[in-house]
C-alpha cells in the first residue's frame, strides 16, 4: 500500500493519498500489535498461527511496515539464523521438507540491504545463488524456480518435478540488488529525475554499475576497505536531474565537473545537481 501511495504522489493523485494514507497507518499499527513476536524477532503469518514466514517478514521491511531500524535489524538477523547449507527457507511454502524460494529470497536480499546488513545479503547470494550456479544438476548459467532445503531438486508447490523451471526470471534478484544497493544506484523519482547514491559494499573492495533510463545514463564506481567503508566514489547522473549521496562513516566533500563542492555532513549530502561527481577525502 505504501508503494501505491508513492505512485499516487508521483502522478499527483491527491484523492488516493487522502483516502489510503490513514488506512495504511492503521494497517501498520494493527500488524505490529497483532503479529509481531519480539522473542522471535519476526512477524507471525496471521493471528491463528506461530508460523513466521520468509515472504511476509521480508516484505514488512520493504513495505515499511516495521516501526524502526532496530526492528529491521531483528528481522534481518532472525532470517539469517534460519539459513541452511543450500539457502534461506520459506516455511510458508509448506511440506514436510522446507522449501527454498529464490523468488522470495530475492526480497530477503533487499530486506538485508534496507536493514544496513549488506554482508548478510552478499553471504546469501554466495550461498544460495552460488549453489544454483555451481551444482552439476543445474544449468550453470540460469536459476531454478525453487528446490528443497536439503538441496534436492523438488519444489513443494508442484507434485511433478519436471514442471519446475530451470530458467526462471523471478529467481534473478541479485541482479537488481547488486545495482541498486551494492553499487547504490537508486532512482527515487520518475525515470530517475531524483536519485540516491548509497553504496553498501560489505566485504567487497570495488563495485561498478550503470544503466540507462529515459532521462539518460546513470553510472557509479565505488572502492572500499573491505569492512564496509567507502574510500573512493565516482558517479554520473543525467543533467537536469538532482539527488543525494549517503556514505555513512565517511568524511570529505563531493566535487563535480564544474568544480562545485558539497561537504558531506555525517556522511550525507543532498540537493546535488545531475552530472559527474567524485569524492575527495
Amino acid at each position: 500500500m505504501n508503494q501505491g501511495l508513492d505512485l499516487a504522489a508521483t502522478i499527483n493523485d491527491s484523492a488516493s493519498i487522502s483516502l489510503w494514507s490513514p488506512i495504511a497507518e492503521k494497517i501498520k499499527v494493527a500488524a505490529n500489535d497483532l503479529l509481531w513476536n519480539a522473542t522471535a524477532g519476526l512477524y507471525h503469518d496471521n493471528e491463528t498461527t506461530l508460523l513466521c514466514p520468509q515472504d511476509g517478514n521480508t516484505w514488512a521491511i520493504k513495505a515499511n511496515l516495521t516501526l524502526n531500524s532496530t526492528q529491521n535489524s531483528q528481522i534481518s538477523s532472525a532470517l539469517e539464523a534460519r539459513w541452511g547449507p543450500y539457502g534461506a527457507p520459506a516455511p510458508e511454502a509448506g511440506g514436510t521438507i522446507l522449501t527454498v524460494s529464490p523468488f522470495i529470497s530475492s526480497f530477503e536480499l533487499q530486506a538485508h540491504f534496507i536493514s544496513s546488513s549488506p554482508l548478510a545479503a552478499l553471504d546469501l547470494i554466495r550461498l544460495q545463488w552460488g549453489f544454483m550456479l555451481d551444482d552439476p544438476r543445474m544449468t550453470n548459467s540460469t536459476f531454478i524456480e525453487g528446490y528443497s532445503a536439503d538441496g534436492s531438486l523438488h519444489y513443494t508447490p508442484y507434485s511433478d518435478d519436471p514442471r519446475v523451471s530451470h530458467s526462471h526470471g523471478w529467481s534473478t534478484g541479485p541482479t537488481s540488488s547488486l545495482s541498486f544497493y551494492v553499487a547504490g544506484l537508486q532512482l527515487v523519482g520518475p525515470a530517475g529525475s531524483e536519485w540516491l547514491i548509497a553504496p553498501q559494499l560489505g566485504d567487497l573492495t570495488e563495485v561498478e554499475a550503470g544503466f540507462e533510463s529515459p532521462l539518460g545514463h546513470f553510472w557509479s564506481k565505488s572502492e572500499g576497505s573491505g569492512n564496509g567503508t567507502v574510500t573512493n566514489l565516482e558517479f554520473q547522473t543525467p543533467e537536469g536531474t538532482s539527488g543525494s549521496v549517503t556514505l555513512l562513516g565517511v568524511q570529505g566533500k563531493l566535487v563535480n565537473g564544474y568544480g562545485e563542492e558539497v561537504v558531506l555532513v555525517n556522511g550525507e549530502a543532498s540537493g546535488l545537481k545531475g552530472g559527474k561527481w567524485m569524492l575527495v577525502n
